[in-house]
């Protein structure tokens, strides 16, 4: 799995270095799509409806698509609440690309970060008592690979990874 992400990787700084030049690729992906939102609760729903509806051109069950669904409010919902810690005058990304073995869904915020990924990964940890802290662990569960990168201080970046039939 992990060759996987590192050949998407290099794939898309390869499609995205062509594209500045202008040039057409073989494993340009079916489609992309990138969005910056306000970090209010009410568009965790438009994030998720969004990855949904990206997710359903492709051959996939409404179990399937709940699952992305659910991953998708777990990490936009994170951004807000710990990342941002609540204030919704901030902004999340949301970057989706679609290509024919893959849908990979990133969220990025600019928020406090994350000083132990290892801990806040695991299922029942919170940094808020008033949390479940189980959304690392759905992510985990719903998609096939999910990457967490950050730095205190300065965001977080969640990337979520699902295998396509």
């Amino acid at each position: 799995m992990e060759t996987v992400r590192e050949d998407a990787c290099i794939a898309t700084e390869r499609l995205q270095r062509d594209c500045r030049k202008g040039e057409q690729h073989s494993l340009d992906p079916v489609n992309k799509l990138q969005f910056r939102f306000l970090s209010r609760s009410e568009n965790v729903s438009l994030a998720r409806l969004l990855a949904a509806a990206l997710a359903a051109s492709r051959e996939m069950t409404v179990a399937e698509l709940d699952e992305i669904k659910v991953a998708v409010s777990e990490a936009v919902s994170n951004a807000i609440i710990h990342g941002y810690e609540g204030r919704d005058d901030c902004y999340v990304e949301m970057s989706l690309a679609l290509t024919p073995e893959q849908l990979v869904i990133t969220v990025h915020d600019d928020g406090v970060g994350i000083a132990d990924i290892e801990q806040a990964i695991k299922p029942s940890y919170s940094a808020k008592r008033d949390r479940m802290g189980l959304g690392f662990a759905f992510m985990h569960s719903f998609m096939d690979a999910v990457d967490v990168v950050s730095t205190p201080g300065a965001g977080t970046t969640v990337t979520l990874y699902k295998d396509l039939p």
